[in-house]
């Protein structure tokens, strides 16, 4: 089933806007191993080889979350307590809804750090980033707030699956959290149009669409600049909140973003010292496309594609260079990324620059070509002297 709509979040919900993931049928806890595809599309057993996501906390600001589910049970990390007023006000939404507003935040959990259950494990849900950890922010009326209390208390990757209007400090937010080194991802929406959203559309978040099992771009996608990647969304199943032992299959960029946080947590782990934006280098010089889509000669990114659907393996095991420190990440004019904390990577020491630093390696080489002009004009000028003060003491030595 492939969704056009978002599941919307109750008036005075955090995050104000559109949770984009929807619910497209039940599933039972075996089922619901057997139909992770997109552990077996990453190989996720050969991924685990190089890294879980241990250590690395994602941040994961939703509508709410089940901690006690059986295949998240541990996982939490203690969230923000926003005062009794604002709790008062998410259980009379919560009561409003026939949906638990827990739901949506306890399967964006799942997919990125999911446990699962049973004998090691083998059942339910499992993570693409087992080992990471959760910082559960649940809803509040200020996405800027929230995520700043999620830089302050320890996030390294922030998800955000949720669409909202933008609001005043929605884009400065992100910006304190890249500049703090943590990685952004946010979610297209599923809307099908080229709008602009936020946060997806703020300088320094990952835009992140969805895409099926045969690797095409899913049809419901919102589309426009601020597409980065694609990431498995359609038919995935999730972990929910009804009972401890709940599971729906969903459709949406919501899910596709919990899987690109995830394998921004592996990134992370791997190659901590890298900044948001040479994470998400990584991510962008090892995605791929379909065989269709390569069919279309698309030149890259592309609004609906991005750059293509992403590939952790490759961007984990590949020798690529860590690049300027924005990375592909656009970032507020008038403000200069993190710098890099890898020697040289803000030196634009990278032969395939990804969008961003092309200009960059254009005025590096045009600073270079003038230097050279430069030293080449002073050596002439400094051979014509001594030719000519050569010249002159030969003749009054004859």
């Amino acid at each position: 089933m492939r969704v056009t709509r978002t599941l919307r979040a109750t008036a005075g919900a955090a995050l104000t806007g559109a949770l984009l993931l929807a619910a497209s049928g039940t599933a039972s806890a075996d089922q619901v191993r057997v139909g992770q595809w997109p552990l077996e599309a990453f190989g996720a057993k050969d991924l685990w080889k190089q890294a879980t996501g241990k250590g690395i906390t994602v941040a994961v600001l939703d509508s709410g979350f089940r901690e006690t589910h059986q295949d998240l049970k541990g996982k939490f990390g203690a969230g923000p307590d926003w005062g009794p007023a604002v709790q008062a006000e998410n259980a009379k939404n919560a009561k409003s809804k026939k949906e638990d507003v827990r739901d949506h935040g306890t399967a964006m959990a799942g997919i990125i750090a999911g446990h699962g259950h049973g004998p090691g494990g083998s059942q339910g849900v499992k993570g693409l980033a087992p080992d990471a950890k959760i910082l559960p922010v649940p809803e509040y009326k200020n996405s800027g707030q929230a995520t700043r209390w999620a830089v302050d208390h320890g996030a390294d990757v922030i998800n955000m699956s949720y669409s909202e209007d933008k609001m005043a400090d929605t884009c400065e937010s992100i910006h304190y959290a890249v500049e703090k080194g943590v990685v952004v991802v946010a979610g297209a929406g599923n809307d099908g149009w080229s709008k602009k959203s936020y946060p997806v559309g703020c300088p320094g978040a990952i835009g992140v669409g969805s895409v099926d099992q045969t690797g095409e771009a899913s049809s419901y996608n919102n589309y426009n600049s601020d597409m980065d990647v694609l990431a498995p969304g359609e038919r995935v199943p999730v972990a929910m909140a009804k009972s401890d032992s709940d599971y729906r299959t969903a459709d949406g960029s919501s899910a596709a973003s919990a899987y690109v946080s995830a394998a921004a947590a592996l990134l992370k782990e791997k190659f901590p010292d890298l900044t948001p934006g040479q994470i998400a280098n990584r991510l962008v010089k090892t995605a791929g496309l379909s065989q269709a889509e390569k069919g279309k000669n698309l030149k890259l990114p592309d609004e609906h594609y991005g750059w293509g659907y992403i590939q952790p393996g490759p961007a984990l095991r590949k020798d690529i260079p860590a690049g300027p420190a924005a990375g592909p990440l656009a970032m507020p004019k008038g403000k200069a990324p993190q710098q890099a904390v890898v020697p040289g990577a803000d030196k634009g020491q990278d032969p395939d620059p990804p969008m961003g630093a092309k200009d960059k390696l254009m005025l590096y080489g045009g600073i270079g070509v003038g230097v050279l002009l430069v030293v080449g004009v002073v050596i002439t000028v400094m051979a014509i002297v001594r030719r000519r003060r050569e010249m002159a003491a030969s003749r009054s030595w004859g």
